[in-house]
């Protein structure tokens, strides 16, 4: 059967939107009464936690729950076993894209062996096969070996993608700092713990000249640093997730499906976050897609692991509750999560497009998700933008 006979099967409408968007370039979208095309999505941080956490995700169900969310191409974080810090450990995780991925996948390597923070990786010996230079799930604690990767990733052309945690400040913490934790007698995180290291890296990144990212931002004061930054020229890009972008910690419950890595802030962190998204402050919008088993997310916000998944949502959760209210246009949309990523990350594989329905609401119901995870605080919400298909190397899911 061919793609148009695939797509005519769900509806003819759907291939006259699918030709126009083609016409036009197959890059600015296209919106029907029913439908939305778009290019395919990019996510610069994803968790497929293979090799080493299969029992969580895999390179097959993470590149399939991908695909269902409208994304051609995923970067994954390199918090895997082993850590991709030297060729024989990359192999393996390079082996496993190639037998089961369902789309580009693009590896991150770590910026320090075993993500320890104390020795470099083989950043050279792997550069060629690795999107960028991450430690994600932890902060490079000690500014010599962050000051020495800098220099190491800007002579080999490459970026370094910092998760910003001061480890001293933490305190055993995992939600915010603010009134729910001291309602319910929680141990909490500073949003200090996040931007004094935003601070310190944006100064040795203005004076190594390395291309910096800044994983999942989440506070106001962030986004302030990387705002005054930018202005001052220094070669730094940043990303946050939908789930900063739409709930604060107004809406924490005692539910393993609201704890995340950075917590959810206060509203005024939420509402700065918006504003760096409107204003061009943040260049894009990732996931962190973080799956754990159903027994894992079960013990409540004190005990159940910190991860969401985010890449079946992400797209409703944006389109309903920034682009329908008027907030970002489709447009933006697209250069936050197609177009920036891929520049940013030099991802140059076809997007392809994905379709999505958006003539009625539907509810989010985690036991629809491809993904082995099925924790998301968006569970039971009402969003626009349900999933119908996606093309990908010229191959149609649906």
């Amino acid at each position: 059967m061919s793609n148009e006979q695939i797509l005519k099967n769900i509806s003819p409408n759907i291939v006259y939107a699918v030709r126009k968007f083609i016409a036009l370039g197959a890059k600015v979208p296209v919106v029907t009464d029913s439908y939305i095309v778009l290019p395919g999505f990019c996510d610069v941080h994803v968790h497929f936690r293979e090799p080493g956490y299969y029992y969580k995700e895999s390179i097959a169900t993470g590149s399939m729950a991908a695909v269902h969310g409208g994304y051609t191409a995923v970067c994954t974080m390199p918090n895997l076993r082993p850590v991709p810090d030297n060729l024989e450990h990359l192999k393996v995780e390079l082996d496993a894209i190639e037998q089961n991925a369902v789309i580009p996948i693009f590896p991150y390597g770590s910026i320090t062996r075993e993500e320890k923070g104390e020795t470099l990786a083989d950043m050279k010996g792997i550069s060629d096969m690795v999107c960028a230079f991450s430690d994600d799930g932890k902060g490079v604690q000690n500014e010599l070996v962050m000051r020495n990767a800098m220099n190491e990733a800007k002579r080999l052309g490459k970026i370094i993608a910092a998760h910003c945690e001061s480890t001293n400040l933490l305190s055993g913490g995992y939600i915010h700092d603010g009134m729910y934790a001291l309602m319910h007698g929680h141990k909490t995180i500073s949003s200090e713990s996040e931007f004094i290291q935003v601070a310190r890296d944006l100064r040795l990144a203005g004076e190594t000249g390395c291309s910096y990212h800044v994983c999942h931002v989440s506070t106001k004061e962030s986004v302030d640093l990387i705002r005054k930054a930018k202005a001052a020229g220094v070669d730094v890009t940043c990303e946050t997730a939908p789930h900063y972008l739409t709930l604060c910690q107004d809406d924490l419950q005692e539910d393993g499906r609201f704890k995340m890595n950075p917590p959810l802030r206060n509203r005024s962190d939420m509402e700065a976050l918006i504003e760096g998204i409107v204003d061009g402050t943040i260049d894009m919008i990732a996931t962190d897609h973080a799956p754990h088993t159903i027994e894992e997310k079960s013990r409540g916000l004190k005990f159940s692991p910190m991860g969401i998944v985010g890449l079946e949502t992400a797209f409703p959760i944006i389109y309903t509750n920034l682009v329908r209210t008027g907030i970002i246009t489709l447009k933006r949309l697209v250069e936050l999560m197609c177009t920036m990523p891929r520049k940013r990350f030099n991802i140059t594989s076809d997007p392809g497009y994905a379709i999505f329905s958006i003539d009625k609401p539907y509810i989010i119901n985690p036991s629809d998700f491809q993904s082995k995870g099925r924790s998301t605080p968006f569970a039971g919400k009402m969003v626009y933008g349900k999933w119908l298909a996606t093309s990908v190397n010229d191959k149609i899911f649906v």
